[in-house]
């Protein structure tokens, strides 16, 4: 269907912007609880007497929860639509993370953050899904930029409101408050979220034997491994940055824990500023060519990375902009590759290429962050860390090089 029915279809103009909104507070909510595992950490781990390595692990067993979840959570989004998962997502984090705040045994917390992550994944098929459905190609890069900026705005948020009212309360009732606010969240998006006609007639109706061929189809997908493997590095290199600045910025460079935590939050604003700016980007100035925007971001987390690699005596104030760039590539990124994870298949199967992207990102997720850490441990320089980044940069930079050469090939055939 052309994109001019579907929008009459879709009745007023303003109603893709309105359902919009209400994808955005999901996926912000749902980062908000699930993301504060990151600035909470140092409060559990005082609660339970938890080593470095556990506490590291805490966040690790949320992304494990998002990449067992992601291709699962596509087929679901593919069959049934955003609407009615937006609720079970909600209340699979919320739940989760409420009962983590009573237990006190430290498996017993991985579990539960782990049973949350699988909310967590499931969150951005479930979204990606709606996006694709209510936007025309020309918005889409625009949209998804601003429904991404959820899950940066939501980590921030973490940062700046959880961890000071932990601090002064404790972080179980505060995390358990944020946790309730996620499950009315949850019911609001169930009765005020509609899925668009066009997706509720297109549901899938495809059994669990088809589900999996076509899921080993989609992996047969050159494009997409390409594009998948790209997000495999830059997803684990976001994770980086949002591990280990604050380590960085505080034993390397002597600036105050305190201001260290701000770069982190500079560093999750900028990333939410670049969904944003670079989905117009690429909608308004290169024709929704993603695979171009992704490149140009590559290109900026290398020199970032680099930069930071050779930087051995900077200020707060000379480290701001650094962080701005570095954030503003790496963080936002990800609206681009939802794009284009979605776009590179037919609409009925981007909530299962988006999963099957997503897994890939999140192995990413869990394993990039040791190797730097590992890194950083066995030469005793942060500089190791930064520089694995810029050579993971220069390998994803070759992969999105040919599927762009790739692309223009095929187009040009076809012209």
């Amino acid at each position: 269907m052309s994109d001019s029915k579907a929008k009459h279809r879709f009745g007023p103009m303003a109603e893709p912007w309105r359902m919009l909104l209400f994808l955005l507070l999901a996926q912000l909510l749902v980062a908000f609880v699930g993301r504060s595992i990151g600035p909470l950490g140092v409060l559990i781990g005082e609660d339970l007497t938890l080593t470095k390595s556990q506490i590291g692990m805490l966040p690790a067993a949320l992304f494990f929860g998002q990449m067992v979840a992601a291709v699962p959570a596509g087929m679901l989004t593919d069959k049934y639509g955003s609407r009615k998962l937006l609720m079970a997502a909600a209340f699979c984090v919320g739940i989760g993370f409420l009962v983590m705040t009573f237990i006190g045994h430290f498996a017993a917390v991985l579990f539960f953050v782990a049973l949350g992550g699988l909310g967590y994944g499931s969150m951005h098929p479930i979204t990606n899904k709606g996006i694709i459905y209510w936007f025309s190609n020309k918005q889409r890069g625009t949209a998804m930029g601003i429904k991404q900026t959820g899950v940066t705005a939501g980590a921030a948020l973490a940062g700046l409101i959880l961890l000071p009212l932990g601090a002064e309360y404790g972080w179980r009732p505060v995390l358990l408050g944020a946790c309730v606010l996620l499950l009315l969240s949850g019911v609001l998006s169930y009765f005020l979220y509609r899925d668009p006609p066009e997706q509720t007639q297109s549901a899938s109706q495809e059994s669990l034997g088809s589900f999996y061929k076509s899921m080993f189809k989609l992996m047969k997908n050159k494009a997409l491994m390409l594009v998948s493997l790209s997000a495999f590095g830059l997803s684990g290199s976001q994770m980086c940055l949002n591990t280990y600045i604050v380590l960085y910025a505080h034993e390397k460079l002597g600036i105050s824990l305190f201001l260290s935590g701000i770069l982190l939050v500079i560093s999750e604003v900028s990333g939410s500023l670049g969904r944003i700016a670079w989905g117009m980007i690429s909608d308004f100035l290169f024709n929704s060519n993603r695979i171009i925007i992704l490149i140009i971001i590559t290109i900026l987390t290398a020199i970032s990375s680099l930069t930071v690699a050779f930087t051995s005596d900077a200020s707060f104030g000379v480290m701001v902009p650094i962080v701005v760039v570095f954030g503003f590539s790496i963080s936002g990124f990800n609206g681009i590759w939802m794009n284009l994870a979605t776009e590179i298949v037919p609409r009925e199967q981007s909530g299962i290429s988006s999963g099957v992207s997503l897994t890939f990102g999140s192995i990413g997720v869990v394993l990039i962050p040791p190797i730097y850490g590992l890194l950083v441990d066995q030469t005793g320089s942060f500089a190791s860390g930064w520089l694995f980044i810029t050579i993971l940069m220069v390998i994803v930079f070759m992969m999105l090089s040919y599927l762009s050469i790739k692309n223009k090939a095929e187009t040009a055939k076809r012209g």
